[in-house]
Protein backbone atom coordinates (compact mmCIF):
# COMPACT_ATOMS: atom_id res chain seq x y z
CA UNK A 1 0.00 0.00 0.00
CA UNK A 2 1.81 3.37 -0.78
CA UNK A 3 0.93 6.22 1.43
CA UNK A 4 3.21 9.64 2.05
CA UNK A 5 6.44 9.78 3.57
CA UNK A 6 4.28 12.05 6.34
CA UNK A 7 1.70 9.16 7.09
CA UNK A 8 3.98 6.61 7.24
CA UNK A 9 6.22 8.21 9.42
CA UNK A 10 2.99 8.90 11.55
CA UNK A 11 2.14 5.66 11.73
CA UNK A 12 5.33 3.97 12.19
CA UNK A 13 5.63 6.47 15.46
CA UNK A 14 2.51 5.00 16.58
CA UNK A 15 4.14 1.65 16.49
CA UNK A 16 3.08 0.31 12.81
CA UNK A 17 5.61 -2.44 12.02
CA UNK A 18 4.49 -2.75 8.57
CA UNK A 19 4.76 1.47 7.79
CA UNK A 20 8.57 0.84 9.14
CA UNK A 21 9.07 -1.79 6.88
CA UNK A 22 7.66 0.38 4.04
CA UNK A 23 9.94 3.11 4.86
CA UNK A 24 12.85 1.14 5.32
CA UNK A 25 12.39 -1.09 1.51
CA UNK A 26 11.26 3.06 0.11
CA UNK A 27 15.21 4.43 1.48
CA UNK A 28 17.31 1.84 2.20
CA UNK A 29 18.75 2.70 -1.06
CA UNK A 30 19.26 5.95 -0.26
CA UNK A 31 20.82 5.48 2.94
CA UNK A 32 23.34 2.66 1.74
CA UNK A 33 24.33 5.21 -1.37
CA UNK A 34 25.12 8.28 1.09
CA UNK A 35 27.35 6.19 3.40
CA UNK A 36 29.38 4.77 -0.08
CA UNK A 37 29.78 7.87 -1.65
CA UNK A 38 32.07 8.60 1.48
CA UNK A 39 34.28 5.81 0.10
CA UNK A 40 33.44 3.80 3.80
CA UNK A 41 33.86 -0.28 3.77
CA UNK A 42 31.05 -2.38 3.54
CA UNK A 43 30.91 -2.24 7.18
CA UNK A 44 31.08 1.29 7.86
CA UNK A 45 28.76 1.87 5.58
CA UNK A 46 26.24 -0.93 7.13
CA UNK A 47 27.40 1.14 10.37
CA UNK A 48 25.88 4.26 9.56
CA UNK A 49 22.71 2.52 8.02
CA UNK A 50 22.04 1.34 11.14
CA UNK A 51 22.78 3.87 12.75
CA UNK A 52 20.82 6.56 11.10
CA UNK A 53 17.98 4.09 10.92
CA UNK A 54 18.23 4.27 14.69
CA UNK A 55 18.19 8.08 15.01
CA UNK A 56 15.29 7.92 12.68
CA UNK A 57 13.47 5.28 15.39
CA UNK A 58 14.68 7.87 18.28
CA UNK A 59 13.39 10.88 16.36
CA UNK A 60 10.16 9.33 14.47
CA UNK A 61 7.68 11.38 16.86
CA UNK A 62 10.24 14.76 16.21
CA UNK A 63 10.54 15.15 12.93
CA UNK A 64 9.20 18.44 11.80
CA UNK A 65 8.45 17.82 8.05
CA UNK A 66 7.53 14.28 7.50
CA UNK A 67 6.88 14.72 3.88
CA UNK A 68 10.97 15.30 3.37
CA UNK A 69 11.77 12.60 5.06
CA UNK A 70 13.92 11.33 2.15
CA UNK A 71 16.07 14.17 3.02
CA UNK A 72 16.26 14.15 6.21
CA UNK A 73 17.39 10.23 5.86
CA UNK A 74 19.90 11.63 3.55
CA UNK A 75 21.18 14.44 5.78
CA UNK A 76 21.27 12.26 8.90
CA UNK A 77 23.67 9.35 6.95
CA UNK A 78 25.92 12.41 6.17
CA UNK A 79 26.55 13.45 9.12
CA UNK A 80 27.17 9.87 10.22
CA UNK A 81 29.42 9.15 7.76
CA UNK A 82 31.31 12.39 8.43
CA UNK A 83 31.31 11.33 12.31
CA UNK A 84 32.86 8.24 11.43
CA UNK A 85 35.22 9.48 9.30
CA UNK A 86 36.22 11.98 11.58
CA UNK A 87 35.98 9.19 14.40
CA UNK A 88 38.34 6.98 12.17
CA UNK A 89 40.47 10.12 11.08
CA UNK A 90 40.40 9.16 7.78
CA UNK A 91 40.68 11.89 4.54
CA UNK A 92 37.21 12.48 3.23
CA UNK A 93 37.71 11.75 -0.12
CA UNK A 94 36.29 14.56 -3.15
CA UNK A 95 33.67 13.29 -5.20
CA UNK A 96 35.36 12.30 -7.79
CA UNK A 97 37.40 9.45 -5.43
CA UNK A 98 33.91 8.96 -4.33
CA UNK A 99 32.72 8.13 -7.71
CA UNK A 100 35.86 5.96 -8.50
CA UNK A 101 35.54 3.95 -5.32
CA UNK A 102 32.07 3.10 -4.92
CA UNK A 103 29.73 0.08 -6.09
CA UNK A 104 27.47 2.41 -7.85
CA UNK A 105 27.89 0.90 -11.42
CA UNK A 106 27.73 -2.29 -9.35
CA UNK A 107 30.32 -5.00 -8.99
CA UNK A 108 31.70 -7.19 -11.74
CA UNK A 109 30.62 -10.74 -11.10
CA UNK A 110 33.45 -13.66 -11.52
CA UNK A 111 31.97 -16.09 -14.04
CA UNK A 112 35.06 -17.65 -14.55
CA UNK A 113 35.91 -16.39 -18.08
CA UNK A 114 39.39 -14.10 -18.09
CA UNK A 115 38.19 -12.33 -21.22
CA UNK A 116 34.63 -11.96 -20.26
CA UNK A 117 35.85 -10.53 -17.00
CA UNK A 118 38.54 -8.39 -18.97
CA UNK A 119 35.89 -6.55 -21.13
CA UNK A 120 33.58 -6.07 -17.97
CA UNK A 121 36.32 -4.06 -16.34
CA UNK A 122 36.92 -1.83 -19.46
CA UNK A 123 33.52 -1.37 -19.92
CA UNK A 124 33.27 -0.28 -15.80
CA UNK A 125 36.45 1.94 -16.57
CA UNK A 126 34.80 3.75 -19.57
CA UNK A 127 31.60 4.29 -17.80
CA UNK A 128 33.67 5.77 -14.76
CA UNK A 129 36.05 8.05 -17.02
CA UNK A 130 32.62 9.38 -19.24
CA UNK A 131 31.01 9.70 -15.99
CA UNK A 132 33.35 11.93 -14.59
CA UNK A 133 33.23 14.17 -17.49
CA UNK A 134 29.41 15.23 -15.99
CA UNK A 135 28.91 18.17 -14.13
CA UNK A 136 28.20 17.50 -10.46
CA UNK A 137 24.65 18.34 -10.49
CA UNK A 138 24.00 15.76 -12.97
CA UNK A 139 26.44 12.75 -11.15
CA UNK A 140 24.53 13.68 -7.62
CA UNK A 141 21.20 13.43 -9.88
CA UNK A 142 22.26 10.18 -11.65
CA UNK A 143 23.71 8.64 -7.89
CA UNK A 144 20.28 9.68 -6.23
CA UNK A 145 18.08 8.30 -9.10
CA UNK A 146 20.08 5.10 -9.64
CA UNK A 147 19.21 4.25 -5.90
CA UNK A 148 15.51 5.94 -5.45
CA UNK A 149 12.21 4.23 -7.12
CA UNK A 150 11.10 6.34 -9.82
CA UNK A 151 7.74 7.47 -8.02
CA UNK A 152 9.80 8.77 -5.70
CA UNK A 153 11.18 11.98 -7.49
CA UNK A 154 9.95 14.06 -4.40
CA UNK A 155 11.96 12.29 -2.39
CA UNK A 156 14.82 12.86 -5.35
CA UNK A 157 13.77 16.60 -5.42
CA UNK A 158 13.93 17.04 -1.89
CA UNK A 159 17.32 15.20 -1.47
CA UNK A 160 18.91 17.73 -4.19
CA UNK A 161 17.28 20.59 -3.99
CA UNK A 162 15.42 20.21 -7.40
CA UNK A 163 11.74 21.32 -8.44
CA UNK A 164 10.34 17.77 -9.19
CA UNK A 165 9.11 18.72 -12.00
CA UNK A 166 12.73 19.35 -13.63
CA UNK A 167 14.20 15.89 -12.42
CA UNK A 168 12.78 13.91 -15.37
CA UNK A 169 14.47 16.48 -18.37
CA UNK A 170 17.36 16.90 -16.25
CA UNK A 171 17.87 13.11 -15.74
CA UNK A 172 17.59 12.93 -19.52
CA UNK A 173 20.12 15.37 -20.17
CA UNK A 174 22.21 14.17 -17.98
CA UNK A 175 21.82 10.35 -19.31
CA UNK A 176 22.24 12.40 -22.92
CA UNK A 177 25.94 13.45 -21.98
CA UNK A 178 26.56 10.12 -20.25
CA UNK A 179 26.06 8.39 -23.71
CA UNK A 180 28.10 10.82 -26.01
CA UNK A 181 30.95 10.91 -23.50
CA UNK A 182 30.95 6.85 -23.75
CA UNK A 183 30.66 7.14 -27.36
CA UNK A 184 33.41 9.41 -27.77
CA UNK A 185 35.56 7.21 -25.23
CA UNK A 186 34.61 4.07 -27.64
CA UNK A 187 35.89 5.97 -31.07
CA UNK A 188 39.36 6.41 -30.05
CA UNK A 189 41.38 4.86 -31.75
CA UNK A 190 43.67 2.22 -30.66
CA UNK A 191 47.05 2.41 -30.72
CA UNK A 192 49.23 0.33 -33.20
CA UNK A 193 50.21 -3.02 -31.31
CA UNK A 194 53.82 -3.95 -32.21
Amino acid sequence: MDRSPALLVKAAADGDAEAWNQIVDDYHRLVWSVARGFRLSVADAADVSQTTWLRLVENLDRIQNPDQLAGWLATTARRESLRLLRKAQREIPDSEEADQNTSFFGDLEDDGDPEAALVAEQDRSDLWEAFATLSERCRNLLRVVAVTPLESYAAVAEALGMRVGSIGPTRSRCLEHLKRALKALSTVPETAGP
